[in-house]
């Protein structure tokens, strides 16, 4: 909605606030919607969750840009390490929820039902901080983290970086081989309508925004990015089409 030509002239003066989910929002996206006077609020959930876990308030939108909120109701949340032990505030962990609306398990699946819970703590898949006054950050997806050189990169941080480029229309970032650091970055990037950007230009945009493990070695270019019935960018699909004909990244 924010790339319509209309949308920075359009009269919103009745919309009190937005909600986005589904994924982590590129800061860029909320802080456009921000400067139109309308609070776009994020929240967290899985279908396991029935489907809701946290909340952010409308009054807290611009405070806290980029969290998900706070537990809700009757919901537990932890983050913890890769021992189980619950992380410092400001630190990441996976996040763990409990309550009475979180599933039991998968229906006739009792070693996949075994493997989520801990104790009755429902293990999310997701990388989360908490600030020191409980609102929670999904950092990214476990599964979408690659390692780079030794060093973890959440894709979503790149993204991030990426949303900040005015020709970006929509952007993605997987972890590709590569013999030297085990992994690097793939920026996948679907420009503007009649804008260009070329590979050196993102490149040297995210040079000055992040470290450079997380700079992504390579970009493509594509017309659209393909996504499931919730608006999540498929990444396992961007990783058959890509990794396999990336010789750049292999080489």
């Amino acid at each position: 909605m924010m790339q319509h030509p209309k949308f920075h002239g359009a009269d919103l003066s009745r919309l009190r606030v937005a909600g986005v989910g589904g994924a982590p929002c590129a800061l860029a996206i909320l802080e456009g919607w921000a400067a139109r006077g309308i609070p776009l609020v994020q929240g967290w959930g899985m279908t396991e969750t029935s489907p809701a876990g946290t909340m952010l308030d409308a009054a807290d939108a611009i405070r806290k840009v980029g969290s998900a909120g706070k537990a809700l109701m009757h919901t537990a949340i932890r983050i913890v390490d890769d021992e189980g032990r619950d992380v410092v505030p400001g630190g990441v962990g996976e996040l763990l929820t409990k309550g009475p609306h979180i599933t039991p398990g998968y229906w006739n699946k009792p070693e996949a039902t075994a493997q989520a819970f801990t104790d009755g703590w429902l293990h999310t898949g997701d990388v989360a901080r908490q600030d020191d006054e409980g609102f929670v950050y999904i950092v990214d997806r476990w599964k979408d983290m690659y390692i780079s050189g030794g060093e973890n990169v959440y894709p979503a941080e790149v993204e991030n970086v990426l949303f900040q480029l005015p020709e970006v229309a929509d952007a993605a970032i997987i972890g590709v081989p590569d013999e030297r650091w085990g992994e690097v970055g793939m920026a996948i990037i679907v420009r503007k309508t009649d804008q260009e950007l070329e590979e050196g230009d993102v490149i040297r945009h995210c040079l000055g925004r992040l470290a450079k493990f997380k700079v992504p070695q390579s970009v493509v270019f594509v017309d659209s990015l393909p996504r499931n019935a919730t608006g999540k960018v498929l990444k396992r699909e961007l990783r058959l089409q890509f990794v396999g004909s990336n010789k750049r990244a292999i080489a």
